[in-house]
């Protein structure tokens, strides 16, 4: 493996800036069934299409993006995010996305979380980072909750898939109570 571009690392994963070569796994997270169901995303896409989506959210001054990379063979494998920051209130917005089976359920999401909550509040700031994820998908609410997100609210009936519609929880976490969960872990 060459040498990375690493922007933070974890045990199994690095978290680095977008690549070109990027927008294939990025693609694949859009249209692959599982994960396709799992986000919502009801469109096909192309590579293409995700080069250009993904130079958008890096010109936007309100996004952070970052591609999620395994660390024994340095292939990208996801995609996590900060959307929507609002630099004066000290919020943003956040998202991950893993393109291969092979790679859930292993906890990497536990990592990937970690590393972005350390990066949320120690360096951005952040007083508060939210989420919205779906109810059943109870592997990504366990993750969150690991990492001390805590269920706010309830969006019901907020998203449509797989023939129905779907409610969401509202899940946040606040610097304080990250610092705090960061101390009992200890």
């Amino acid at each position: 493996m060459n040498s990375p571009n690493i922007f933070l690392e974890g045990e199994r994963v690095f978290l680095r800036a977008f690549e070109p070569g990027d927008e294939r796994v990025l693609a694949k997270i859009e249209n692959h069934p599982e994960s396709r169901i799992t986000l919502f995303y009801a469109m096909p896409t192309s590579p293409q299409q995700q080069f250009d989506k993904i130079q958008k959210q890096i010109d936007n001054p309100n996004s952070i993006v970052l591609i999620v990379c395994d660390k024994k063979s340095g292939a990208a494998i996801g995609q996590t995010a900060f959307f929507h920051i609002d630099w004066v209130g000290r919020m943003a917005t956040f998202y991950i996305g893993i393109a291969d089976k092979e790679y859930r359920g292993k906890g990497l999401g536990t990592e990937i979380v970690g590393l972005m909550l350390d990066y949320a509040f120690g360096t951005l700031n952040l007083h508060r980072v939210q989420l919205h994820v779906a109810t059943k998908n109870i592997a990504g609410i366990k993750a969150y909750k690991r990492n001390g997100f805590i269920i706010e609210g309830l969006l019901r009936e907020a998203m449509y898939g797989n023939g129905e519609y779907h409610d969401f929880h509202l899940m946040a976490i606040l610097k304080k109570d990250y610092k705090k969960h960061k101390n009992l872990k200890r």
